[in-house]
């Protein structure tokens, strides 16, 4: 493998990786209740894809206080 004739400096180096970064997922809006998820997922807080119920998401009851 070749290797560099001179030591690169910091600054070289790291200007370099600049565009290696990351990069926050794509959000798409859920057609059938509006929120937030991921493109290409089921919805997490309705279960619908594609305009049709794929999973049934459970609803938790509050827990009332008894004294």
């Amino acid at each position: 493998m070749a290797n560099p004739k001179r030591k690169h400096s910091k600054a070289r180096g790291r200007k370099r990786r600049t565009h290696q970064k990351i990069s926050f997922p794509s959000l798409t809006s859920c057609n059938h209740c509006r929120r937030l998820k991921p493109s290409h997922m089921v919805c997490p807080f309705c279960g619908y894809y594609k305009g049709k119920e794929v999973i049934e998401i459970k609803i938790k009851e509050k827990k009332k206080k008894t004294r």
